[in-house]
């Protein structure tokens, strides 16, 4: 399918649901039926999981895969999003990277507020390194919500003097949940700023979303691993994704930007369907791959 076909059928069907007064159970359930008419990559196959007490899927090449795994955290704003509404694009990172991935179902907002999600991120990721017999191949992916659940992943286990991933992967990143600094134009033809406005409420009722807890941005970004970070140009984070950039750059994190002109939030979900989103996962998943150690 063309882009711009794409990009109207984003603006025509996704984005009135995703809108502030549509209750959230109508958008998870809409979103995950949208999500099962686009089918995963071919050669390969989709197992259930556990991982941190939470499901997973378990999108496995059919080619002997290698050791390397993936953590990926979806996206959805804290408060939609499953398995089912990323299994493409997981499928496809699975099989351009040969990596293991496994497709987190964590607890969402508002029944369960932060820390809940982050907690079963990190607790994930720790099973994860146990479980394997290569724990150093280990990267963490995360689009959108799902970006901040890696980064902050990332520096809560730097923090601990944990282990850290090879590399983190980042799509789209929702990074700024006070929306302080965002650019509130019309070319997103996927998010409103009243939508996440309202994600942001009901993720972190009552805190302050500009400060160190909640805020990436406002982290000291040093001894983070390599990021590889994708965003299209068109969509209301696009500020967010390069702000990230130039504070890793200067505390010294190797950063891979990547920009898609004319694109949207997450368009990678439609791997499979729009050449632009296949090529980007195939880029997504060689720039993550060069970090990882020898076997």
């Amino acid at each position: 399918m063309p882009a711009g076909v794409m990009r109207t059928v984003v603006r025509t069907l996704v984005r009135p649901v995703l809108g502030p007064r549509v209750p959230v159970g109508v958008q998870r359930r809409w979103l995950d039926t949208v999500s099962g008419t686009t089918p995963p990559a071919t050669g390969v196959d989709i197992r259930t999981g556990r991982l941190g007490g939470r499901p997973t899927e378990v999108l496995v090449p059919a080619t002997t895969p290698t050791t390397a795994q993936v953590l990926y955290l979806h996206g959805g704003g804290f408060t939609t999003g499953s398995a089912a509404t990323h299994r493409t694009l997981a499928s496809h990172l699975a099989a351009t990277t040969g990596a293991v991935v496994h497709l987190l179902d964590y607890r969402l907002a508002p029944e369960h507020p932060f820390p809940a999600a982050l907690d079963d991120a990190l607790a994930a990721y720790r099973e994860l390194r146990e479980r394997t017999e290569h724990p150093g191949r280990t990267l963490v992916v995360g689009d959108s919500a799902g970006g901040w659940l890696a980064l902050t992943a990332a520096l809560r286990l730097r923090d601990e003097g944990s282990p850290l991933p090879a590399a983190l992967g980042l799509i789209s990143p929702w990074l700024d949940l006070s929306g302080a600094d965002r650019r509130d134009d019309l070319t997103d033809p996927m998010l409103q700023p009243a939508w996440l406005a309202r994600c942001a409420a009901e993720f972190a009722p009552g805190r302050d979303l500009r400060g160190r807890e909640l805020s990436p941005l406002a982290a000291d970004l040093t001894g983070l691993p390599p990021l590889v970070v994708q965003v299209g140009s068109e969509e209301i984070l696009f500020d967010e994704a390069v702000r990230l950039a130039e504070l890793a750059r200067a505390a010294g994190v190797p950063v891979d930007l990547r920009r898609f002109d004319g694109m949207w939030h997450v368009f990678q979900v439609s791997a499979g369907s729009v050449r632009e989103a296949t090529t980007a996962v195939t880029v997504l998943g060689e720039a993550l791959t060069a970090h990882l150690p020898a076997r």
